[in-house]
Order: structure tokens, then C-alpha cells, then sequence
């Protein structure tokens, strides 16, 4: 009786094993396909969009500024580089308000965990380039995107072999069937971020992030990102209005996409610095490329 227990044992081990395995590799298989998915969205893409940021404060349920947002118009385009497309780059100018017009921030994110992102800002009144000191471990400042809740690391996609995954659970949540999926950093991605761990809810269907948690290095809530208005463009789809939320500052920050323009033949040129201290070139740049806009 002793050897046939032993036995079972070890057959429920190898069996637990085996699920643990097989569970791990669909978070990957899911993860990966959400941003394959993120990456198609993005490459070649024009947009106009509004961002916002505000403290917020909360009362009950319902979380709310508690000053005049600060609004921002911008103008991005995106695209995607490298063998596998898990290169990209991108430039976003400031439309409004007047004051600000110019201001623009241009980034590269790169698949190779040994390669940081890199950022420049351009600021019109000085008419100078600062370049952005990349990454988020402790004893850099994360990259935000023009003072906002959202930095460089929040928006970066093709990151997902630096990364280990597990499925914790499945089921509802906000009238979709969803994978709530781990996120570990590895020890390499570890060293470079502020976070210890990510939660996002997977929509099952669509493959998209509805929700997203970030925690810091002490296992603390840090951010929280909800991803809302989907639609479907070229067969694809994505979220026209995402907002973050800093546990942390305080504070929340939403990106609406008001226009968009999916596929559009963008010269490799322009997104370099020279899109943001050369108003004439990037103007006449920009003017033939709202035409995509529907």
C-alpha cells in the first residue's frame, strides 16, 4: 500500500506540474497575441488626441478631479521597426493650448532587454532637444508623457519575453468573459522597472487589456489603467479612451482619440529630431497626412 500511494504521488505531482506548465504557456500564448494585436494598432498609425491630467480624490465609489484638468491637444504618429516588428517609434506634437504649441517628444522602444528606451523632448520657447533619460528603476525618474500619468514604460509593447505569465483566474468582469493574467518581471526587466508585478484582465473575444494594475517593488497598488470606448478598425481592435491612475501622486490622466488613421505611409524621416525643431518640414508633414483622417 505504501509503494502504490508513493506511486499516485508521484503521479499527481507530474499532473500538477504538467498544468502548472500548460497554464503558464496560455498566459504567454494570450499575452503575446494582445500585443501582436497592440503592435498592428500602432504601426503606421495618425492620431489626434486630448490628454488630460488632474488630482483626483475620491468620494465613495466615485473617483473624480478635484481641480481644472490641465488639457493638452496632441498630434502622434507611430510605427513599428525592426525584424520583428517589436521595434517602434514614435512623435507626438503639442496643438494646444497656444502657449505650449511645439512642444513635441519623440521615442524609440526597443525589443533588445539590453537597449533602454530612449526619449527627446523638444521645447518650442527654448527651441531646444533634451534628451530623456530612460528607465524606471529607483534611482531613475520614469519618462512621462508631457507631465502626465502616463510614462514611456506604461505605453511600451513587444516586451513580452521579459516577462513570465500565469493565469490566476477567469470569468466576468464589466459584461466580458476575461483572463485575469500575471505578469512577473524577469530579473533583468526587474532591475530597469518600478514595478514588481502587473495584473491585466484579458478580454477573451477581442484580445484586448480592459483593466491593468501596476505594483511597486514593495507589493503596494501603484497604477491603475482602465481601457474603455473599443471600437474595431481594419479588423483590429482598440480602446479610443485609456486613463491612469497614480495611487501614488494622487493623481489621474486620460487619453482620448478623437481621429484616427490606420496604415498611412509615414517617411521614415519624420520621426527623427529633425521632425521636432524643423516647423516648415514637420507642418507640411503633418498637412499632407490629415487627409487619412476620416
Amino acid at each position: 500500500m505504501r509503494v502504490l500511494s508513493r506511486r499516485w504521488g508521484w503521479v499527481l505531482v507530474l499532473l500538477w506540474v504538467s498544468g502548472l506548465t500548460h497554464a503558464q504557456t496560455d498566459a504567454r500564448a494570450v499575452m503575446e497575441k494582445l500585443d501582436a494585436q497592440q503592435r498592428q494598432v500602432l504601426d503606421l498609425t495618425l492620431t489626434r488626441s486630448t490628454l488630460s491630467s488632474c488630482q483626483f480624490g475620491q468620494q465613495g465609489k466615485t473617483v473624480a478631479c478635484v481641480e481644472t484638468p490641465r488639457v493638452k491637444e496632441l498630434e502622434s504618429i507611430s510605427r513599428q521597426t525592426g525584424q520583428s516588428k517589436k521595434d517602434s517609434q514614435s512623435i507626438s506634437i503639442v496643438l494646444e493650448p497656444a502657449n505650449e504649441r511645439g512642444i513635441g517628444m519623440l521615442t524609440y522602444s526597443y525589443d533588445d532587454p539590453k537597449k533602454d528606451t530612449e526619449s527627446w523632448l523638444y521645447l518650442s520657447a527654448l527651441g531646444k532637444v533634451k534628451r530623456m533619460v530612460a528607465g524606471g528603476s529607483e534611482d531613475r525618474e520614469p519618462v512621462a508623457l508631457f507631465g502626465s500619468e502616463f510614462t514611456t514604460e506604461d505605453m511600451e509593447t513587444g516586451k513580452t519575453e521579459e516577462y513570465t505569465y500565469q493565469i490566476l483566474q477567469e470569468g466576468p468582469y464589466q459584461g466580458r468573459q476575461v483572463w485575469v493574467i500575471e505578469a512577473l518581471p524577469k530579473p533583468e526587466r526587474l532591475r530597469k522597472t518600478r514595478y514588481s508585478k502587473l495584473l491585466v484582465w484579458v478580454d477573451k473575444e477581442r484580445f484586448v487589456a480592459l483593466k491593468m494594475q501596476s505594483y511597486d517593488k514593495r507589493g503596494g497598488l501603484y497604477k491603475r489603467m482602465s481601457f474603455d470606448q473599443f471600437e474595431q478598425n481594419n479588423g483590429l481592435w482598440l480602446a479610443r479612451e485609456v486613463t491612469v491612475f497614480n495611487l501614488k501622486t494622487q493623481r489621474l490622466s486620460t487619453m482620448r482619440t478623437s481621429q484616427i488613421a490606420m496604415g498611412v505611409e509615414v517617411d521614415p524621416e519624420f520621426l527623427t529630431e529633425r521632425a521636432l525643431t524643423d516647423f516648415a518640414y514637420r507642418e507640411k508633414t503633418l498637412s499632407e497626412l490629415r487627409r487619412f483622417f476620416q
